[in-house]
């Protein structure tokens, strides 16, 4: 199973970034290998509109199953909803933390968007 996590640094020691559709990266943990692959949400940073969406479209191509982020606003929650990946909001420090949340089953999926949009 694949997990994907918001945040802006390369390792799982990093910061988990508390927005979604601008987050700097996704880093994507396999649960079968315990590996990680990193995918770069940079063209999202500065975007006038629709980053969430782009965001959930690039996350949704990883092949993920499951989304762990601070927040997640109401067209990116819809297009990942619709993707079939489900929705974690998690108030971990680093991506190791929240991935330690996630795994043993403390995070509960999440049942709408939790801020609006253009959520800064």
């Amino acid at each position: 199973m694949k997990v994907a996590f918001s945040t802006s640094g390369n390792t799982l020691d990093d910061p988990l970034d508390r927005r979604f559709g601008r987050a700097p990266k996704f880093l994507v943990y396999d649960t079968e290998t315990e590996s990680f692959d990193m995918v770069d949400n940079e063209q999202n940073l500065n975007a006038p509109q629709g980053a969430g969406i782009q965001s959930a479209q690039t996350v949704a191509g990883t092949g993920a199953g499951h989304l762990v982020t601070g927040h997640c606003g109401p067209k990116a929650y819809k297009v990942l909803q619709a993707a079939g990946i489900k929705i974690y909001t998690a108030e971990a420090a680093t991506v190791a933390d929240a991935l330690k949340l996630f795994l043993s089953g403390a995070l509960k999926p999440a049942g709408s968007a939790d801020v609006e949009g253009h959520w800064v």
